[in-house]
């Protein structure tokens, strides 16, 4: 221990900068084991305090400086707020030796067999680099699926011409084991104030668990809707609830979280002050009067995004109830920059300052991939519009009621038991943060056809769409396909060779009509031709009377939603997507 320096979280920061900018070191010295992790990037923990250790005037370090405890260089960077976790493959030995008995030959095989696994696969192009560092439980189980199907030789899924996996010692049982280890993700995750311990057993992420849930709590949401917000959650994480104060937005925002997060400081419910004119509110700022202190805001905003960076295998909420209070632009102009960049905010220069709470604040923060936003919207006189570049990020979901769904309401048990919901989804939460992380797009031709359409009657009255927006219209419609369930279209009474109809529906009311709005003079022939989109026989049909056929109409909450913006503008001479 005589060659390490007392070494400090700023110095840490400066050699995590010099790894960075000279990759090669990364090269010359790997970690087999574990790995410390920062804004989201994955470093040699021994190779950063060995940097840090000659930043300070001393020598190169190796693992045998630090005496007979291979553990210590991991706890002096976890004591200066840093995150350590091992490497998957090392977690997937340490799994296996839990379930077999020591010197077991089933250890060796099964973690061969990966081995083996990960080669074929990364010849056949479906996946780069280690095998250990996938986690997507879905591409596993439909693996397995496809494994237990073709049983012998199903190796042509990845090859031109047949081979055996028996030919390369691989086996479905091993597999099994994997995804079991998976599940279950990491035993412990490092956090500075205390040691979150991970459930064992994790399950698949299913929307189904959660509605079941609110049932038991006297919650009653739209199983339609509850699918719709999930599912944007899953395929972007940034979310707008908007529609008639009261109707439950911020409700079932709060149901979710407290239903997955199995501690309460992985969400933050933060009112939206009409005074916000910056990113104070959220991020804070540094001590004017004091150079080493950095002001935090009192809500946890910040809090929440350091703890998300310390804990990648958690989600974290953030809830900003009645966001368009103020201008969103104003105070959330960082977020919306680096949302989907791998750029960073930068808080402060200068030395490395702490808060009034003693913790280390980094100089920047990146937005961590395991952090959701929900924003609650309220549309009236006190509150601003959205602009294009808040609608563009988000996917917007809009709260109505109707007759049976107060119906419904007024049959509830009278008060709501949020027991019922704390923590009842905790263990398919890294089943969320995996879907999450693995989003694909679809490649449907009708689906990419229907943009057209759409695409082109919303240019003409300003209101067209990126590749961003096309791009996510493609995720969203995969997304479902994986996470919707029969149940929730039986109140629609959609037939199953209209599923794909319906999903499209979805995506053209959330994405592609937000930024629609406009005069009666702009608008109502772009109104007329969208609406006609929405059919399956336009023909004879009357705007005014409106389709009395149910089964004509293709798309029934984009047609909805139209049809009232048309009878809005025909009205008052103005409609918008927010007010309609």
């Amino acid at each position: 221990m005589s060659k390490v320096r007392d070494i400090k979280r700023e110095d840490i920061l400066k050699a995590i900068e010099i790894i960075n900018s000279n990759p090669e070191l990364r090269k010359k010295r790997s970690s087999s084991t574990y790995d410390l992790i920062y804004n989201n990037n994955m470093y040699p923990p021994i190779l950063v305090l060995s940097e840090a250790n000659k930043l300070k005037g001393g020598e190169e370090l190796l693992l045998s400086d630090f005496g007979n405890s291979t553990e210590l260089p991991f706890k002096i960077l976890h004591d200066l707020g840093f995150n350590i976790v091992m490497k998957r493959k090392s977690q997937f030995k340490e799994f296996l030796e839990n379930q077999f008995p020591e010197g077991s030959g089933a250890i060796s095989s099964y973690l061969q067999a990966m081995d083996n696994l990960g080669e074929l696969l990364n010849q056949s192009g479906q996946l780069k680099g280690s095998i250990y560092g996938i986690e997507d439980v879905q591409f596993f189980n439909k693996l397995l699926e496809e494994v237990k199907i073709y049983q012998k030789d199903i190796s042509s899924i990845l090859y031109s011409k047949p081979k055996s996996y028996a030919d390369r010692g691989f086996y479905s049982a091993s597999l099994s084991k994997y995804i079991e280890m998976l599940s279950g993700g990491v035993k412990k995750v490092v956090r500075k104030e205390k040691t979150i311990v991970r459930d064992k057993d994790q399950e698949y992420f299913t929307i189904k668990a959660f509605t079941d849930s609110l049932e038991k709590s006297n919650l009653y949401f739209d199983p339609v809707l509850v699918t719709r917000f999930v599912t944007s959650l899953v395929t972007k994480p940034f979310v707008l609830l908007n529609g008639l104060s009261g109707s439950g937005k911020t409700k079932l925002a709060q149901a979710f979280v407290q239903w997955i997060c199995q501690e309460e400081t992985q969400y933050r419910i933060i009112p939206v002050g009409a005074d916000w004119t910056n990113r104070e509110p959220l991020l804070g700022y540094p001590d004017g009067l004091n150079a080493t202190m950095y002001v935090t805001p009192d809500n946890g905003a910040l809090q929440l995004m350091l703890d998300a960076q310390s804990n990648p295998n958690l989600p974290f909420f953030m809830i900003l109830d009645e966001m368009n209070l103020s201008h969103v632009e104003r105070y959330f102009a960082d977020f919306l920059s680096v949302m989907e960049s791998n750029d960073s905010i930068k808080l402060y220069t200068g030395d490395v300052r702490i808060c009034s709470e003693g913790r280390g604040i980094p100089q920047t923060i990146q937005w961590p991939n395991n952090l959701f936003i929900i924003g609650t919207v309220n549309i009236d006189e006190t509150t601003y519009m959205f602009s294009p570049k808040v609608l563009d990020r988000a996917n917007v979901i809009e709260f109505r009621l109707d007759v049976s769904d107060l119906g419904k309401y007024f049959s509830l048990p009278n008060g709501v038991k949020f027991t019922e919901l704390k923590c009842e989804g905790k263990r398919m939460s890294k089943g969320f943060l995996t879907m999450s992380e693995k989003v694909t797009k679809t490649s449907d031709k009708v689906v990419q056809e229907e943009l057209l359409k759409f695409f082109t009657e919303l240019s003409k009255v300003g209101a067209e769409f990126g590749y961003r927006t096309a791009n996510e219209v493609l995720k969203l419609i995969n997304q479902l396909s994986y996470l919707d369930y029969p149940e929730i279209y039986q109140k629609e009474g959609v037939k199953k060779k209209d599923i794909i109809n319906y999903r499209i529906d979805i995506a053209i009311m959330q994405k592609l009509l937000p930024k629609l709005h406009g005069s009666r003079s702009k608008i109502v022939k772009v109104l007329e031709t969208l609406v006609e989109l929405c059919l399956i026989n336009a023909k004879d049909f009357d705007i005014i009377q409106g389709e009395q056929n149910i089964d004509n109409i293709k798309y029934p909450i984009s047609y909805a939603k139209l049809m009232r913006m048309y009878h809005n503008v025909i009205a008052n001479g103005f409609t918008s997507y927010a007010e309609a």
